[in-house]
Formats: structure tokens, C-alpha cells, sequence
């Protein structure tokens, strides 16, 4: 167990106790943990019944912990969901991101309430890119499906963009997948990982199952739905790249767990960059760095939504908060693992 999830365990039960109604009792005797049909007090106020509304209505699958605290799904709502409804303030996070003038934000799909929305959820893209769906080709977000947490889109340069989002809270890996169904992801990926018709470069000598670490086959997968969504030009995107978003202080997060690729670094990040045929298409920001001062200096409609995520989460006001690089290649992933129960 980590010092960030202790101290971030030890901080949203704090705040549980703070702010949620006495008759609130946490699951096990965790305070942390709220009981599972009290889950949606585990979202900030201001998107309770649209979460619950949209997931409803695409047909979502929430995660298993979606009563946890520390869940990543739902952290990552309280952050990305009000902003599907402001796509100025949206156009603003991403120009910060990308180092870019604030590029014009586009709709990915209808709302609960029939309005637009200028950010998707568990997205899984159009087509069944990687041969997941079976023989059905059915395929369900948010459950048995390479996800993105979340998905933007946006005008830049006279070209279409989007960005994959990965959200991460508290995870960590250490373990290889299980080993039952590896064939099964053998066969998935095999035609699938490699340039010139995978994300992957030529001449690593690696093979699909040297990526059966976590986070790393979780990287490859959303950066193969990357590059095929990209190949497929879905909904009119000319590129599409992966953003994973994680806190600074979650060292774990960015152990080279897999052995075989160790000896291209000591941060799963940068190792996983460097393997890619186009780096660019890999973008890694912390939480602080995106959130931090912006929600400092959030005024009028959003100051009640910057004051819930300044209040729940510590970790965005740090002493020493990182910065978005000014003039760095411009790096990024999914999947889920430990939330530190």
C-alpha cells in the first residue's frame, strides 16, 4: 500500500464525513466506501442525475467500484462531466494541454436531455476496431471492451482532432494479466499492434505479449483504438491521440512493470512513448498540471463545481504543482487495476 492511497483514503473519508448526511454509513466499515445503493453520492451534486441519466441511456456499465471513493471512474466524471456542457471553458483545458490557441471544441453525441455534449464516456469507438465483439460483434461500454474513459473532439488548423482520455486516481500494477485468454488477445492483436498497421515501431524485438503487464497492455490497446480510429478517419478525426491524466504524487503508477521493458527505461510512461512509431500520439499531464490553477481561478458558475474538486481532492493544491510543458513533443492511454481498496 502507498503513501498516496493511504493519504488520499485517509482524506476522502475526511471529507465523507464532512459532508454527507449523518444516516450516510460507509460500506464495511470503511468510511471511504459508501454503500453501494448510495453510490451517487459519490458524484459532485451538480452531475448526480445527469451521470445516472446518461449512462442509462447509452447503455454504460458502471464499474465495480463505483461506491469507492478512490474509483477513477467516477473521479474522472466529477472533473470531465460538467465540462460536456461547457465547451468554452472545454476549448480552454485543451489549448492549455496541447499548448495550443483554444481550438473550437465539436459535439460527440447527444446528452440525456437531447443537447449536445462536447464530452463522451467510456468510449469504444464506432466499428468494432479490435475484433472484440465476437461473433455478435456486440460490444458494451464501459465493460469487455478497450474504453476510453473519455473522448474529445475539436477543430485545429483547418483539421479535425481527438483525443482518447485516460484518467487515473489511485492505481497501480504489479502483477501480469492473467494468463487465461492470452491466445485469445494473441490472435486479437497480433495484426494489429505493429507499424504499419499498429501504433507500435519496427525493430524492438517485442512481441503482443510482452505487453501482458498492466498498465502496458492497457496502453496498447487504447493506443491501437487510437490508431485505428485515426486510419478510419471516425467522424471525420485526421488524428487521434491518447491523453492519460494521472496525479504527481501516484509514483507507483509509473513502475516499468513488464521485464522485457525494462531496458528501455525506469517510467512506464516514457517507456511506452518511446516504443510508439509517432511519439506525438502519446500524451502524459498530471492532474495538477491540468486542474490545478485553473480551479483556483474558476469564477461564477463554475466556483461551486472548482470548490467541490479543490475540497475532495488535496492533491490538487500541492505546494509544488506541476506545469504544463511550453514547448515539449506532445506526449499519452487506459484500462483499470487496483483503486487501493
Amino acid at each position: 500500500m502507498t503513501n498516496f492511497i493511504l493519504d488520499e483514503r485517509a482524506s476522502q473519508s475526511e471529507f465523507f464525513n464532512r459532508t454527507l448526511p449523518a444516516d450516510v454509513t460507509g460500506y464495511g466499515g470503511y468510511v471511504y466506501r459508501l454503500q453501494p445503493a448510495q453510490a451517487e453520492l459519490n458524484l459532485a451534486p451538480g452531475i448526480r442525475k445527469a451521470a445516472q441519466a446518461y449512462f442509462k441511456a447509452k447503455g454504460i456499465t458502471w464499474h465495480q467500484h463505483a461506491n469507492h471513493a478512490l474509483s477513477s471512474q467516477v473521479s474522472c466524471l466529477n472533473f470531465l462531466m460538467p465540462l460536456a456542457m461547457a465547451p468554452e471553458l472545454l476549448a480552454h483545458i485543451i489549448g492549455r494541454v496541447l499548448n495550443i490557441i483554444p481550438p473550437t471544441v465539436l459535439e460527440i453525441e447527444d446528452g440525456p436531455d437531447g443537447r449536445p455534449w462536447f464530452v463522451g464516456f467510456e468510449w469504444i469507438g464506432r466499428a468494432d476496431y479490435l475484433n472484440e465483439g465476437g461473433k455478435s460483434g456486440h460490444r458494451t461500454r464501459g465493460a469487455n471492451a478497450t474504453s476510453a474513459d473519455a473522448i474529445v473532439r475539436f477543430r485545429h488548423d483547418g483539421r479535425v482532432e481527438t483525443l482518447l482520455i485516460e484518467w487515473k486516481y489511485t492505481e497501480r500494477y504489479r502483477a501480469p494479466i492473467p494468463p487465461a485468454g492470452n491466445e485469445v488477445r494473441v490472435n486479437r492483436h497480433k495484426d494489429l499492434a505493429f507499424a504499419p498497421n499498429g501504433p507500435i515501431r519496427c525493430g524492438t524485438g517485442l512481441s503482443v505479449t510482452d505487453f501482458f503487464w498492466e498498465p502496458f497492455y492497457q496502453m496498447l490497446r487504447q493506443q491501437m483504438l487510437a490508431f485505428q480510429m485515426e486510419k478510419a478517419r471516425e467522424d471525420g478525426s485526421e488524428r487521434v491521440r491518447v491523453l492519460h491524466i494521472s496525479p504527481k504524487a501516484n509514483r507507483a503508477l509509473h513502475v516499468v512493470t513488464a521485464p522485457t521493458l525494462q531496458k528501455f527505461g525506469t517510467d512506464a510512461f516514457d517507456v511506452f512513448r518511446s516504443l510508439l512509431a509517432d511519439e506525438s500520439c502519446f500524451i502524459s499531464r498530471t492532474t495538477e498540471a491540468v486542474f490545478g490553477a485553473l480551479l483556483a481561478g474558476a469564477e461564477g458558475i463554475e466556483r461551486v463545481w472548482a470548490d467541490y474538486l479543490l475540497d475532495r481532492y488535496k492533491h490538487l493544491s500541492t505546494p509544488a504543482l506541476d506545469t504544463v510543458p511550453s514547448s515539449t513533443p506532445e506526449y499519452a492511454v487506459e484500462m483499470r487495476g487496483s483503486i487501493g481498496q
